[in-house]
């Protein structure tokens, strides 16, 4: 990732962060509206999911500017979500609920630009949970 678009990830994270309960819940849902299926890997208080969620999603855009720091949760992450039955060509459909979510959390904030930051962040994030597959 490019150092302007790591910056634009974590200014416009700022936005998420005071709904990040909502945003969680609006996460969910768009998942599971786009993947009926995926809600089966879900067994746990979804509230509780959601706050994991956003604590992780905190932590690495946090940590974009020093990778090195992250990398090796984001890779443990990728190996429990191995466990949990999570597939490969489920993370498209998360990062489409991804993008979605933080387009309704930050409206007309929501440019070309941080759309395309966000695209690479969370490429950058799955590519690192995929390599543990």
């Amino acid at each position: 990732m490019k150092a302007d678009q790591i910056m634009l990830v974590q200014k416009t994270f700022e936005k998420i962060r005071p709904i990040s309960e909502v945003a969680a819940e609006l996460f969910y849902n768009r998942l599971f509206e786009l993947a009926p299926s995926l809600k089966s890997l879900f067994k746990g208080d979804m509230k509780t999911q959601g706050r994991m969620l956003m604590q992780m999603l905190d932590y690495t855009v946090s940590g974009l500017n020093k990778p090195d720091s992250i990398i090796p949760v984001v890779q443990d992450l990728g190996r429990c979500h191995v466990g949990y039955g999570v597939k490969e060509e489920y993370y498209e459909t998360v990062g489409e609920a991804l993008l979605w979510t933080l387009e309704q959390g930050m409206g007309k904030d929501f440019t070309p630009d941080v759309k395309d930051a966000w695209a690479e962040a969370y490429k950058l994030l799955s590519d690192t949970m995929k390599s543990v597959h």
